[in-house]
């Protein structure tokens, strides 16, 4: 018997397609093992990050800046310290020059450093909140 020509099989499953004999090589209604049988759960379907319809994503109380959207951050920190003591504090451009939330959203959500230095001072924000409020009682 002669192994079939497999045109245009390039590779290491070309290869290995064209040294199969004619019994060997998998029919096109045969069902087929998943390539990474990790990624694919007993239901034949891939994982999915979310929680399942009508179960609720793992609480985490003791994360401040859980379940807050970046716009309340900015907004936030804008009502405490103004775009000028925002400006201060972090030395961006969105925060300096023609200030506004839109503006500060659209550059905070393309930079990660950025965003991370925001998220930082609005936790020290509230820590300082927290201390006031400590010392007023």
């Amino acid at each position: 018997m002669q192994t079939p020509a497999v045109p245009h099989q390039a590779g290491h499953a070309g290869r290995m397609l064209a040294a199969m004999t004619e019994s060997e090589v998998p029919e096109a209604s045969e069902p087929r093992e998943p390539a990474n049988p990790i990624a694919s759960s007993a239901s034949g379907e891939a994982p999915s990050s979310s929680p399942a319809p009508g179960t609720q994503p793992a609480r985490q109380p003791r994360n401040p800046l859980h379940g807050l959207t970046l716009e309340a951050i900015v907004v936030a920190l804008h009502d405490h310290y103004g775009w000028e003591g925002l400006a201060d504090r972090v030395a961006l451009r969105c925060f300096q020059s023609d200030p506004s939330v839109a503006s500060s959203l659209k550059f905070l959500r393309k930079t990660p450093w950025a965003r991370e230095k925001v998220e930082s001072l609005y936790l020290f924000m509230l820590r300082e909140q927290k201390r006031q409020r400590g010392g007023q009682s």
